[in-house]
């Protein structure tokens, strides 16, 4: 979108506050950057002084429990195109009201612009404000992120992203605000870094490798992990990139019964059976992808609208680990009912805000572990 449009539209006032957004501050959600100290408590706060006061709210999250029954967006590689637009006006508009919005990565795409303009970072944090600034976005770095240009002088990686969107890092002892975990009501949310170091040894492997284990199911059942690139990926564009942290942590994820596994990065949308691929299969003994009721559901969200457009080149025929999968923009919601259901949506911007264009059912790993395949 131009520059003038009016999601861009500074905010009157000399020096008025501008790109205002909340995000969990703790492990657990009593804190945020915007303080709060109670559960399920609406507040109301007020950024900036005199003539350019602006005045916002937002709601705590309920207590962490095991039935606590909660609604996360999920949108990724948003971008600040047309189609951004729609997808965030879609989300906004869902019936299903989401409370927190997993963000899978890939924020302004001011690295697409020339000199990676830091402008259209500028320009996409007064773009989603109407969101953010009302309720949390955990974030994951994309590769648009990265942000390394040593032709500009601009040689330290992830420099306006972590400049701008600060993350709980501490809380879970990382050492790093690129991969960390936060618990949201029922859930357990863990988000890894698909741009740095995860080879055996390395920071971020040693942090899961003490993460996983420390998820207790009887207080967060729903084990639910945030990347950038996809492992499971049927579409030409990005095929197999994220194949090594796929050998590397795939294991760990059948072994804790991660329940399922949001990315983006592919400019489209795909959702897998459950299936794990960490064994020959013994029936022709090549190495493909096997259905493992104990492993998680892959779900590709890349489809947020970015000026990049759509990834409309696939693999035929669709393989069978790929359950259902479509070149178009939306945004998705996982709607948690109790420690055993989950209700999951995909949304396109195509269709009315009532539309779901693909479901499924989710069953707890953990406390429900039945076949809930849909192919």
């Amino acid at each position: 979108m131009p520059l003038d449009s009016d999601v861009f539209q500074v905010p009157p006032g000399y020096n008025a506050p501008q790109q205002v957004h909340i995000t969990q501050g703790d492990h657990v959600g009593e804190a945020v950057i915007v303080s709060w100290v109670t559960f399920n408590t609406k507040y109301y706060y007020v950024v900036g002084i005199g003539h350019t006061e602006r005045k916002f709210w937002f709601t705590t999250p309920p207590e962490v429990g095991i039935d606590v029954p909660y609604t996360f967006g999920l949108i990724g590689d948003l971008g600040q195109s047309f189609d951004s637009n729609k997808t965030l006006t879609h989300y906004e508009m869902n019936g299903q009201k989401g409370k927190t919005v997993l963000f899978v990565g890939d924020l302004s795409y001011a690295d697409n612009y020339p000199n990676h303009d830091n402008v259209r970072w500028d320009t996409w944090a007064r773009f989603v404000e109407r969101s953010v600034a009302y309720q949390p976005w955990i974030w994951t770095a994309g590769n648009h992120e990265i942000d390394f240009a040593p032709e500009i002088g601009e040689t330290k990686p992830f420099k306006p992203y972590l400049q701008r969107y600060h993350v709980p890092y501490k809380a879970s002892e990382s050492t790093s605000p690129l991969w960390y975990s936060i618990k949201r009501a029922s859930a357990y949310i863990i988000i890894l870094s698909s741009y740095s170091a995860y080879g055996k040894y390395t920071p971020q492997y040693q942090w899961l490798e003490n993460e996983l284990p420390k998820v207790n199911r009887s207080e967060t059942p729903w084990l639910i992990v945030l990347m950038h690139s996809p492992w499971y990926n049927s579409y030409n564009y990005h095929y197999m990139e994220g194949e090594t942290m796929r050998v590397m942590y795939e294991p760990w994820f059948v072994k804790y019964s991660v329940d399922v596994v949001f990315a983006g990065h592919v400019h489209a949308y795909e959702r897998s059976e459950r299936v794990s691929n960490i064994a020959y299969n013994v029936i022709n003994g090549l190495c493909t992808p096997v259905k493992d009721q104990s492993a998680p559901v892959y779900i590709t969200i890349g489809d947020g609208g970015n000026l990049e457009g759509l990834a409309n080149n696939i693999t035929e025929p669709q393989p069978p680990y790929s359950a259902y999968r479509e070149a178009s923009f939306g945004h998705a919601m996982f709607d948690i009912k109790n420690r055993t259901h989950a209700y999951y949506s995909w949304h396109r911007n195509q269709d009315g805000y009532a539309v779901e264009a693909d479901t499924v059912w989710f069953f707890n790993r953990y406390w429900r572990q039945i076949d809930d395949s849909t192919k």
